[in-house]
């Protein structure tokens, strides 16, 4: 697993976005499509616990914050 900690807002697959203008760590729990798609769980949200968000916008909102640890 992938802890990322990120700033603003993204959209997953599903079109919902996630915003955390102040900042939150989440982690990446998985991958599919090759690498191109991956999972998230987030504690954020009991309701929307675990979304999937393309490899490209995980790697823009974590890109306003700096960094991730694996």
């Amino acid at each position: 697993a992938v802890v990322a900690n990120i700033a603003g807002t993204a959209t997953d697959t599903d079109g919902n976005t996630h915003s955390f203008e102040g900042g939150h760590y989440i982690s990446v729990v998985g991958y599919r499509d090759n690498g191109k798609t991956v999972t998230i769980a987030d504690s954020a949200d009991p309701n929307m616990a675990s979304y999937r968000m393309s490899v490209d916008n995980l790697a823009d909102w974590i890109a306003t914050r700096g960094y991730s640890a694996s």
